[in-house]
Parts: structure tokens; sequence; C-alpha cells
């Protein structure tokens, strides 16, 4: 053979070579872009599951708080007493009950008083500027311990007309209050939630700020 083709020949198998060498090359390169490709995508999924199991979790331990929150709720209720109806009558001597103004669904101030009492007529202003600022949302009931002798309806009438209170007053006139309450002292005060449960009270003087504490207990 001669030296010319000799030369021809190594150059058709160097050429053949490298062009070996390319296809496997980018074969390779795709295997890895592929591989690389699923990777990424399989991570994703695995994250997105994470993500997913995180939002399901949290969703299902808000979900049990809350049942929790509910349960505590109605395990404190059952552990309330239910405020005591009893018959009184307005200011304009029609009877009513309490039980139909707890069916308002408010919470309610119940206040015992009588105007022969200096306690009472001490926190009576204070009561008068909270009912002003909150009696849209919360019941108050200043009820009048009118016993006929001491206390009457006339002179309870007169000295919240003289002192020009404005919240709403009520008259026990057959004693149903101060026997279902056992009221033994005035002034006395309770705190009723909107479902009709005594939360809370005071026997004795309160002022402004206590009156505020006990009506943000059942709000």
């Amino acid at each position: 053979m001669s030296q010319r083709m000799k030369i021809i020949i190594g150059i058709i198998m160097f050429v053949a070579i490298i062009a070996g060498a390319s296809i496997a090359y980018n074969a390779l390169s795709k295997r890895v872009e592929n591989e690389n490709g699923a990777g990424l995508e399989v991570g994703k999924l695995e994250e997105d599951a994470e993500i997913a199991s995180a939002e399901a979790s949290s969703a299902e331990a808000g979900d049990i708080g809350l049942a929790e929150e509910e349960a505590a709720v109605e395990e404190e209720q059952d552990q309330l007493q239910k405020a005591p109806d009893f018959s009184l009558q307005d200011k304009d001597g029609n009877p009513i009950k309490l039980s139909e103004i707890i069916a308002e669904g408010k919470p309610i101030v119940l206040n015992f008083w009588a105007s022969w009492c200096p306690p009472c007529k001490e926190e009576m202003p204070d009561f008068d500027a909270v009912y002003k600022e909150l009696g849209e949302d919360v019941r108050f009931m200043m009820v009048n311990m009118t016993d006929g002798q001491r206390e009457t309806v006339e002179l309870g009438t007169k000295y919240i007309e003289e002192q020009g209170f404005s919240f709403p007053v009520f008259f026990d006139v057959n004693q149903e209050g101060a026997i279902n309450y056992q009221i033994y002292s005035i002034p006395t005060t309770v705190f009723i939630n909107a479902e009709g449960y005594m939360v809370t009270g005071a026997q004795g003087m309160i002022d402004e700020a206590m009156l505020r504490k006990g009506i943000g207990v059942i709000r």
C-alpha cells in the first residue's frame, strides 16, 4: 500500500472516531438533561406534598383548637347558674319579667338599689355614664327595692328624676327579685350574659372601673 493511501485511510478513521464521540456525547447530554429534569419535577412534587401536608396539619390543628375552645365554653357554661326569673314593673307601671329581657339576647347589668341607700346613690352616676355609652349593646336594669314602706315607687321615681338619670328603672314591688336573688344588702350588682347565665356579681358599691370590668366579662 502506498504511503498516500495510508494517509487517506488514517484521515477517514480519525473522522469516524470524532463523529462517534460527538454522537455519544450528545446522547449522554440528553440523558443527563432528562434525568435532571425528572429529578427537579419529583423534587417539586415532594415540596408541594410537604406544603399540602403542612397546610392540612395546620387546618386540622385549627379545627382541633376551635373544638377545644367551644368545649371549654360549653363546660364553663355548664358550671354557671341560670339567672332566676322574676316579675317587676317598669316606671310606667307595666308588668315585665326578667326572662322577657333576657330573650332580647343582650348582656344584662342587674342592679338592686334604694333611694335611702347612700352607697347605692354614690355609685349611680357611674352606672348612668356607662349606660349612656354602652346602653345600645348592654341592657341595664336598675331594680328598686320597693317594700312599700321604707321605699315606695314614688320615692324611687322622685330620686331618679331629681338626679336626671337616664338608665331604665324597674320596681320590685312584690319582692320577687329580693327573694330569688337572696338580696340581704344593697347595692348588689349581678352580671348576666346574653344566654341568661349569671357570670359574676358584686355586693356593695362598685366604681366605674369595676362596672366596666364586669361588663367586659359578659360581652
